[in-house]
């Protein structure tokens, strides 16, 4: 048996189930139980201001593509037509 271990680790758990009794027990009353924190939404933000608007590279392939006389395929223009006749008809359902 590996005291230091388990003593740490059963510690921890209480200081954990203490700050969890500290904070459940200092809402005030008739507040709100539920909430949401937002702690990383700066670090999301600042990450999605590093993507680029546009990429050329995305760009430049959506140019060809639409150069293409081939594109798209016979193949999947068949497969997206059946799609569109095999999907149920939603103004047709009761609201």
């Amino acid at each position: 048996m590996i005291h230091s271990a388990s003593n740490s680790l059963s510690t921890v758990r209480n200081d954990a189930l203490a700050a969890a009794a500290t904070s459940a027990n200092s809402r005030p009353a008739g507040g709100p139980a539920d909430q949401i924190h937002i702690d990383k939404a700066a670090v999301l933000r600042s990450s999605l201001q590093q993507v680029p608007e546009m990429r050329p590279e995305v760009v430049e392939r959506a140019r060809a593509l639409a150069a293409d006389p081939a594109y798209p395929s016979a193949d999947i223009i068949r497969k997206i037509s059946a799609a569109i006749v095999n999907s149920p008809d939603l103004s047709e359902e009761p609201s």
